[in-house]
């Protein structure tokens, strides 16, 4: 069973078959005036009002990207360096995706300054801090929609409506929640929102940044002067039409993945906590995603809960994908103010808009087993005792 759909997604049927004739038949590049240009010019137009048609866009706010790393850089890089006659401060949170803290780490190198808000226990930011923040300096507040790790739903709206007021520009990262949560641009006040391909059953290597109409950027690509001449390079068109039909069945699904989601995340949530002891769900109970879970288990390590579970056919993570392999304790755990050794004990369970899972019975006993099995052999456990007692829980 596959539980890792935070980190990607299985492309769909619908979307391969759409994809296909772009590969050997409307495979001429789009800025062509011949017929297969032609051809495939009416795939970018028509993926790019699909994707605007699921954000509540006009097409001309949407900028084809390679992906949510490359729309986040886009967007941050791209207002900083068009705004910096008039500021150098940003506000973003503890918790945001590399993709934006690393390229705000980039900026503090050209003098720009950044505050990093802290999310408190349950992950969230508080808009009072925001408010704190700003200063007659501050050109952008960039705060992601929703967690990648903890699944913890920020304040967009309520963001977006004091920027507005004090006539900042603010970008949201909602690589996570769209396909998940309704994604309505002008209902979250945003003026720039980054969107990826490949965690909505599209295919990896796509991705678009909404950019609201009136808002300038400094393009980070020059070239040819495709996307408007925001992003230069030929399209990749058989990709981008597969995020198109990705989009138009997430969004036609939404309500109904929605409900049926929550439900088997509600009952992963409650069998787990209920069924080991020392147990905790990282991230606030209700104001978040409902396909993420994000479980503590004291007294283990993380990446032996992953190998343990694989073995069981359960394949789940221990947090980001894109930072998994440095093996340092989760900066957005951290963020919550926990202790290193518990940070390290983590497990995220990211559930999928595909996923029907009625086992929930059998991934509760692999946890239970696999956490069991590890405490037996670590000396933070150490209490045979204990051991005997949960496995005779687990019975």
């Amino acid at each position: 069973m596959y539980l890792d759909n935070s980190a990607t997604t299985a492309v769909s049927k619908e979307v391969l078959k759409e994809m296909e004739p772009y590969f050997r038949e409307a495979y001429g590049n789009p800025s062509t005036l011949y017929s297969v240009g032609r051809e495939a010019k009416k795939g970018l137009d028509k993926a790019r009002q699909r994707v605007a048609d699921a954000i509540n866009a006009d097409p001309k706010e949407i900028i084809f990207t390679s992906g949510g790393s490359e729309s986040d850089n886009l967007a941050i890089k791209g207002i900083a360096l068009k705004l910096r006659g008039k500021g150098n401060h940003i506000i973003t949170s503890e918790i945001e995706h590399p993709a934006v803290k690393e390229t705000l780490h980039f900026l503090e190198t050209l003098d720009f300054k950044v505050t990093y808000l802290p999310v408190y226990e349950n992950g969230i930011v508080k808009v009072e801090d925001v408010k704190d923040a700003i200063t007659p300096e501050t050109i952008l507040i960039t705060i992601m929609h929703g967690n990648n790790e903890i699944g913890t739903l920020q304040p967009i709206a309520e963001i977006g409506k004091l920027a507005r007021e004090r006539k900042i520009l603010f970008h949201t990262d909602a690589v996570q929640t769209f396909g998940k949560v309704k994604v309505d641009v002008e209902e979250l006040n945003v003026d720039l929102l980054s969107l990826s391909s490949h965690k909505i059953h599209g295919p990896k290597g796509v991705g678009a940044l909404y950019i609201k109409k009136g808002v300038r950027i400094t393009p980070l690509i020059h070239g040819g002067g495709q996307e408007r001449g925001i992003r230069s390079g030929t399209e990749n068109i058989p990709g981008i039409v597969g995020f198109g039909k990705a989009c138009e069945i997430a969004n036609s699904n939404l309500e109904e993945n929605y409900e049926r989601l929550v439900k088997t995340r509600d009952e992963i949530i409650e069998k787990v906590l209920d069924a080991v002891p020392e147990s905790y769900l990282n991230g606030d109970r209700n104001e978040r995603l409902p396909n993420i879970i994000n479980f503590r288990f004291s007294s283990i390590e993380g990446e032996s809960l992953i190998l343990l579970l694989d073995a069981k056919g359960y394949q789940a993570s221990t947090g980001s994908a894109c930072s998994s392999k440095t093996l340092e304790a989760s900066p957005v755990l951290k963020a919550l103010n926990l202790d290193d050794v518990d940070v390290h004990g983590s497990l995220r369970i990211s559930l999928g808009s595909q996923t029907h899972f009625d086992d929930v019975d059998g991934l509760v006993e692999a946890i239970k087993e696999s956490v069991a099995t590890l405490r037996k052999m670590s000396p933070l456990w150490n209490s045979d005792e204990k051991y005997e007692e949960m496995m005779g829980q687990s019975k």
